[in-house]
């Protein structure tokens, strides 16, 4: 799948479960601004997995400290589509940002919501085509000043972060399994795990059918978990 539809599937993944799954795993009702937030962090998260990917979306994002960090990352991890696309890499991501909430707090929250906030611009394509300087520089600003804005009503330590970036890199792992190299998600294990409904990244099933799809359900869930937050309570 392509950049923009794995922040789409994370931003309507998260508006979807806000009512339902932070209660029950959190243990806590997340506020109208905390779905707004968490919306478009989801969004960034759903990226994460590609962190392999030397030429992908997530490649330039922030120039090349994004792409020396991909290089390294797909280094590590034995190339794209290998670590990255496991279950257990989402573990690592959410057990990681829960210790880096709890136990580094308010820098920590605003340095991950700046990474996240950068990775959702780039992919949903708020910024200038292309991927020169001044387009990097561009999304390195404008998250700058989310990120300022979220600082006005974002915790120091946003027990829903660590559930946003868990769930974001899920929807990446569902929305590859979708494609016909699928994703091996119990690695170490090999077998990759695919229902091959997108023949092709890019294709007509996927820009003009499913995107379109997920990003009419999150404006709806959004105006029904944020606008009129009794509606699924």
């Amino acid at each position: 799948m392509m950049g923009h539809s794995h922040a789409v599937s994370g931003a309507m993944l998260f508006a979807g479960s806000a009512p339902f799954l932070p209660p029950l795993l959190l243990h806590t009702h997340l506020r109208p601004a905390d779905v707004l937030l968490g919306t478009v962090l989801c969004a960034g998260a759903a990226l994460l997995p590609d962190l392999d990917h030397h030429d992908g979306t997530i490649a330039n994002f922030l120039g090349p400290i994004s792409k020396i960090l991909c290089r390294l990352v797909a280094w590590i991890s034995g190339g794209h589509r290998h670590a990255t696309h496991s279950l257990l890499f989402v573990a690592l991501m959410g057990a990681g940002t829960w210790a880096g909430v709890s136990y580094l707090g308010r820098y920590f929250t605003m340095g991950m919501s700046f990474f996240l906030l950068a990775l959702a611009i780039k992919a949903l394509r708020l910024h200038p085509p292309g991927d020169g300087v001044h387009t990097w520089l561009t999304v390195m600003g404008l998250s700058v000043v989310g990120v300022a804005v979220m600082d006005r009503w974002m915790p120091s330590a946003p027990g829903w972060l660590p559930y946003a970036v868990a769930l974001g890199s899920l929807a990446h792992l569902l929305g590859d399994c979708l494609t016909k190299q699928g994703a091996p998600l119990l690695w170490p294990h090999r077998e990759r795990y695919e229902i091959v409904l997108i023949k092709r990244s890019g294709n007509d099933v996927e820009t003009k059918v499913l995107v379109p799809i997920m990003t009419v359900a999150t404006i709806a869930l959004l105006a029904l978990t944020t606008f009129e937050p009794t509606a699924m309570g």
